[in-house]
């Protein structure tokens, strides 16, 4: 496995005003799409490509297109539905699966309720998005299900991570014969007591589209 952490000037200033207290729902969302699509250009490096030949105005020549079969966007509801967007502004011809997973606030352990995924994964490079990595339940479950199912190759962008939710994703694939690559804005400090990120920029789904009581 490996944590790829982007050390940019863009990646850092949209973390910044991600971070802040007074950004409003409106222009959080921007943000996050704008800094997914940074993190993507990194996280896609090694995306499957085959050649092609095609005519210019001027003349033929050989190309690449990405190849088949053509690799799937899973957002994890609710709040990487945020990030599908910008990710969507790089890979406009990829497929898109949604996985939703809730994590149980006691024992921060994940379970899903809803998936609209292949069943069969084979030969599917898969990115996966997850704004926060915190404890790593919910993307371990996430990954494990995926790899259940066939896959080989998954890439989780992410737009903060804590050492203790890398360190758990480490200990459950490390020795795995799967490729699984971390893409994050930032490494954070730590977890507090109740799970989230320290510093963080709190709960990013109600940062997104507001807490309804």
């Amino acid at each position: 496995m490996r944590t790829l952490v982007i050390n940019h000037p863009l990646v850092a200033h949209k973390v910044t005003r991600l971070r802040r207290t007074e950004t409003s729902s409106a222009t959080f969302r921007l943000l996050a799409e704008e800094l997914v699509t940074l993190l993507a250009y990194e996280a896609t490096d090694a995306l499957r490509v085959e050649p092609v030949e095609i005519t210019t105005p001027v003349a033929k020549t050989m190309g690449v297109e990405m190849a088949t079969p053509l690799p799937i966007v899973v957002p994890i509801l609710r709040a990487g539905m945020g990030m599908l967007n910008g990710m969507m502004k790089l890979m406009p011809t990829a497929e898109v699966g949604f996985l939703g997973m809730v994590r149980d606030e006691t024992t921060l352990t994940a379970t899903t309720y809803a998936d609209r995924l292949p069943q069969d994964l084979r030969d599917r490079q898969v990115f996966v998005l997850d704004p926060m990595l915190a404890t790593g339940g919910t993307l371990v479950a996430a990954i494990d299900l995926l790899l259940e199912r066939g896959a080989r190759d998954v890439t989780a962008i992410c737009l903060l991570a804590a050492p203790e939710g890398v360190r758990r994703l480490e200990e459950a694939f490390a020795d795995r014969d799967v490729e699984v690559t971390i893409v994050t804005a930032a490494l954070d400090e730590r977890l507090n007591e109740k799970g989230y990120i320290v510093p963080g920029l709190g709960d990013a789904g109600d940062r997104l589209y507001g807490s309804a009581e």
